[in-house]
């Protein structure tokens, strides 16, 4: 441990640190899908009718917004939130079909201590517990990390317990849990906290690169190894 002057101990030095860029709007482009700069024209319709195929409104319960109940008024958001650089959504774009099945974002953006959040996601029936949902998580983290950020966030309701064991599979490491931390929908949120850091970020790419290889999967779909099984080696 390192120590000053004084005798107190002091974190390690940040050797040849520079602030990263924000964020831009670019397509990250992978084997089961791509991501594309959320824009109302061309994502509203499909999103609309991906998030209809749920027969009831789960996905938004522990969303800040939502759910519409009409093509206008889920349109008025996408156009909201398609202006915007801080969150910067995506929509994930299903490659064989070519249509929008879910977004995610780029929020609480912060160049100068090298940290940004993954967020927003929201992940229609058609993307959920596909090769394709995974993989857009995977390129949004490989792409900050490639442009010089530090640590990668993900915060959710401490009581979404989806979000929290998505998290953990993908390789994000529970930090503690802020409670009271907002107000949302007219009730309490407790915040729970996971990140990955730059130092785990090469290990955890070869694991997602591993899962994502189609040697992980059988002529009918089914996984050979699991992703969670691949994280947790990496960050041993």
């Amino acid at each position: 441990m390192r120590h000053n002057d004084f005798g107190q101990p002091i974190g390690d030095p940040v050797a040849g640190w520079r602030s990263p860029d924000v964020p831009h709007r670019i397509e990250m482009e992978g084997r089961y899908c791509r991501l594309a700069p959320l824009d109302a024209h061309q994502h509203t319709k499909s999103l609309w009718d991906a998030y209809s195929a749920e027969a009831e409104p789960r996905n938004w319960t522990y969303l800040y917004h939502g759910p519409y109940h009409t093509l206008d008024e889920f349109e008025a958001w996408v156009r909201d939130a398609a202006s915007t650089t801080d969150p910067l959504f995506f929509a994930v774009i299903d490659r064989p079909s070519a249509h929008a099945v879910g977004v995610a974002a780029y929020l609480r953006v912060a160049p100068a201590a090298g940290s940004i959040e993954v967020g927003h996601i929201n992940f229609s029936p058609l993307l959920q517990r596909t090769p394709a949902a995974t993989e857009a998580m995977y390129l949004m983290m490989r792409h900050a990390f490639a442009i010089g950020y530090r640590r990668y966030e993900w915060k959710c309701d401490a009581l979404n317990a989806p979000s929290r064991a998505a998290a953990e599979r993908l390789g994000l490491t529970f930090e503690g849990v802020f409670r009271q931390a907002t107000v949302y929908k007219g009730r309490n949120r407790d915040t729970a906290w996971y990140a990955a850091i730059d130092q785990e970020w090469p290990a955890l790419e070869q694991a997602f690169e591993t899962w994502l290889s189609p040697d992980n999967f059988a002529v009918d779909g089914r996984q050979r190894r699991r992703l969670s099984e691949l994280t947790r080696q990496a960050l041993r």
